[in-house]
């Protein structure tokens, strides 16, 4: 049972009165299990969490720190595939961005870099053949443009890959495994091409995910990193405890921990964004087509 308010404390003992855990969803979890032990055993310590994660999704807050900036050197990235794409006859660029749940990095960096034509996020199921699938698309594209540039979050397309949701497949962090969409796209798009026009494709796979984890903070970051400081200090000094800092609507507040790792944040692809999105790369909403499409649809209010 969890109590939906902040926790307050008031007495000092010998020692750490407060600790501040720095991460993404993860993390916030382990903070919440460090809270309710410290909790059971009586002691006096404020336990704060503060959201860092280029995935940005960590629930309830605004963004996480680190989003802006990765999404800043992901678009270097799709830069270079696409000046590698238009060089070329029949060039694609294919860069695979971080993203194992949540498409955030790609959504953003699609919109942010305009060069984009294909954007495939893990929230987004997609399907390869047929009408409406990538493979038809890809050749649309080609023949218009002669050159395309592809994004892919790591998260997306697993399932076309053997991998279920809840697999008991995970890492040493518990993270589900999964396998590189970006190299068996790349495959899958040669083979299709190949078969399709008899001739090669020129495809460039670019992996930028450690380059976007490694680099330092940009302005606005940095600026971010500053408030979420200054609030989850001011919210220990002030004797709470249990909670997690971040902005929302625009408001710094001080959450629950629970609240912030209840789910994930994921992209909403009923929003405007992903609406936005595909208006940008005007690319297919993979919709299957179902044989009674063209039948009159009753309507809701009949």
């Amino acid at each position: 049972m969890h109590n939906n308010s902040v926790q307050l404390i008031s007495e000092n003992k010998d020692y750490f009165e407060q600790v501040y855990i720095i991460g993404g969803d993860g993390t916030q979890r382990g903070a919440a299990a460090i809270y309710e032990e410290i909790r059971k055993r009586g002691m006096k310590v404020a336990v704060v969490g503060i959201p860092k994660t280029i995935d940005n999704d960590i629930a309830v807050i605004d963004r996480s720190f680190g989003f802006t900036t990765a999404v800043e050197e992901a678009q270097r990235a799709i830069s270079a595939a696409h000046t590698e794409a238009e060089s070329t006859e029949n060039g694609i660029g294919l860069v695979k961005l971080m993203g194992r749940y949540s498409g955030y990095i790609a959504m953003y960096a699609t919109l942010a870099s305009r060069d984009v034509d294909l954007c495939l996020i893990p929230e987004v199921p997609f399907y390869l053949e047929g009408e409406g699938g990538i493979n038809e698309f890809v050749l649309k594209r080609l023949k218009e443009n002669g050159h395309m540039v592809i994004v892919v979050a790591e998260g997306a397309g697993q399932e076309l890959l053997g991998i279920e949701k809840n697999t008991s497949t995970r890492d040493a962090s518990g993270n589900q495994l999964l396998h590189d969409v970006g190299l068996w796209l790349s495959a899958k798009l040669k083979e299709h091409f190949c078969a399709t026009k008899g001739e090669g494709l020129n495809l460039k796979y670019i992996d930028p995910t450690y380059m976007i984890r490694a680099i330092p903070s940009n302005g606005s970051d940095n600026v971010y990193c500053t408030l979420l400081a200054q609030s989850g200090i001011h919210g220990a000094m002030a004797g709470y405890t249990g909670y997690t800092v971040g902005p929302i609507n625009g408001r710094h507040a001080y959450i629950p921990i629970w609240r912030v790792t209840e789910k994930q944040n994921q992209v909403n692809i009923a929003d405007r964004m992903w609406a936005r999105l595909l208006s940008s790369t005007h690319q297919p909403a993979f919709i299957k087509p179902h044989k009674d499409d063209n039948e009159p649809q009753q309507r809701a209010s009949d």
